[in-house]
């Protein structure tokens, strides 16, 4: 049985850090972006099992990533924000 991918997108890095932590029992296979134009490109280039996504980000926020994800697959986003 392969591992499962999960993808964290958040632009806090301890966040981030944190939930790869956490989610290491589950599965070692955890890729995190710390803005949501690197987490589009590797959803793009890593085809994750699931993504964790953040809204408020700058630049790209998380709505505009998730659109552009969409566009990509249907992989099942998890929204986690402070909204």
């Amino acid at each position: 049985m392969s591992q499962v991918k999960i993808l964290v997108i958040d632009d806090d890095i301890g966040m981030t850090e944190l939930l790869a932590l956490l989610l290491a029992p589950a599965s070692p296979d955890i890729l995190t972006a710390n803005s949501g134009k690197v987490g589009v490109e590797l959803a793009r280039k890593y085809s994750p099992d699931i993504i964790i996504l953040d809204l408020m980000m700058p630049e790209m926020n998380g709505w505009t990533a998730c659109k552009r994800i969409r566009e990509l697959s249907n992989t099942p986003i998890l929204i986690l924000t402070a909204m």
